[in-house]
């Protein structure tokens, strides 16, 4: 329609593949040919590049790992209808979904106790977690749990350089990060031990997927 309208060239990708350009462009996988980028944003979106390229598939749909099974019949999906994806443990939602759930099965002490349900989010937990509250830190020690049996299944299927991360969840730092990559490590075979980087985006979070537009309008 808009070809058509201004008869010009158009593209079309979406947010995640235009990040994951944008940062192989402008930031923290600028010179890499292999790499993963996952946003970690209220879902989590993908972008895998190989051999210098933008992997879309045979209908523009590849690169959907937020959908891909990690618990099988896990938390329900109310997007998909699917159970146990990583979106539905790894993303903002999915923390506050397991803050729920951790509150309700425990009767343990915690600063989310004085939070009305509906008033706690991934920001209210990583506030707790920072101040030392041991169930919020447990949240993210459990989301990154998630999070590194996945990298790890997508590192031995594509044997990238490195994978960004990119996303509001990756605010947590180390509460994240270190759980993830300790995962990522014990679920991989030999062969892939040790050689993945885990990197944060060096992209502010509103240009990325601008980025990454302007970078395949560049390419056409």
């Amino acid at each position: 329609l808009v070809q058509d309208e201004f008869k010009l060239p158009v593209v079309l990708t979406n947010d995640a593949n235009a990040a994951a350009l944008g940062e192989m462009m402008y930031g923290a996988a600028k010179g890499m040919k292999d790499f993963i980028m996952i946003t970690l944003g209220t879902g989590v979106g993908s972008g895998i590049v190989a051999n210098g390229k933008l992997i879309y598939g045979h209908d523009g749909f590849a690169g959907e790992l937020g959908h891909t099974t990690i618990i099988p019949d896990g938390r329900y999906h109310p997007g998909t209808g699917k159970k146990g994806s990583l979106e539905s443990y790894a993303s903002a939602t999915g923390v506050t979904t397991t803050a729920h759930e951790l509150l309700a099965n425990s009767k343990r002490e915690s600063v989310l106790r004085k939070i009305p349900k509906e008033k706690i989010d991934s920001k209210k937990v990583y506030e707790a977690a920072i101040a030392g509250d041991r169930l919020a830190q447990e949240i993210f020690e459990f989301t990154g749990k998630i999070l590194g049996m996945a990298l790890a299944n997508f590192i031995m299927f594509s044997s990238p350089e490195a994978i960004i991360l990119f996303g509001g969840l990756t605010k947590a730092g180390d509460l994240i990060l270190s759980p993830t990559k300790k995962h990522m490590e014990e679920n991989l075979i030999q062969v892939f031990q040790n050689k993945v980087k885990i990197l944060v985006s060096h992209l502010n979070e509103s240009d990325a997927a601008i980025l990454g537009a302007s970078a395949l309008v560049w390419d056409m």
